[in-house]
């Protein structure tokens, strides 16, 4: 465990507000050459696992069907906190890391539904409508499973 991680960890309900609250999340994959590759997401946090859409080619979508093992970051920047020398700065931040395995959905009621949650986080006047049959053929998504969350603070 990391030195900060002893004494700054956030709870699991802060960790949760964090995954509910924020707007961009960053999701890691490894490409066929066993790089990593990061990408920011919009995406939901429902029945404790990530949801992230998109297309459904991509080179995120041909990484995860390589290999479903995944990460995923969320943070929270509050404000620097400006000290007498610049090596004393610090950052006041909350994040979360997860690391997970992550998996297309192929049942149509699990990707509507998680369509459903994207919608209402992100555009709630638009909540309610149905998906057109053409978008939902064209739309991946993505879950990912988490196998283990850790979330810290700093103030």
């Amino acid at each position: 465990m990391q030195g900060r991680m002893k004494s700054h960890q956030l709870t699991e309900r802060q960790i949760e507000s964090l995954l509910i609250e924020e707007q961009v999340g960053r999701l890691a994959t490894l490409n066929a050459n066993g790089f990593p590759y990061i990408t920011p997401v919009h995406f939901v946090y429902f029945k404790r696992k990530i949801y992230i859409h998109g297309l459904i080619k991509g080179q995120k979508i041909d990484n995860i069907k390589n290999d479903k093992k995944v990460s995923f970051e969320v943070d929270k920047m509050e404000k620097f906190l400006i000290a007498e020398l610049p090596c004393d700065v610090n950052t006041e931040y909350l994040s979360v890391i997860i690391i997970g395995e992550a998996k297309m959905i192929d049942n149509e009621d699990e990707k509507i539904e998680a369509l459903k949650k994207i919608v209402e986080k992100y555009t709630p006047s638009l909540a309610g409508k149905d998906f057109p049959e053409k978008v939902l053929k064209a739309t991946g998504v993505i879950e990912v499973s988490v196998i283990e969350c850790t979330g810290k603070f700093y103030k």
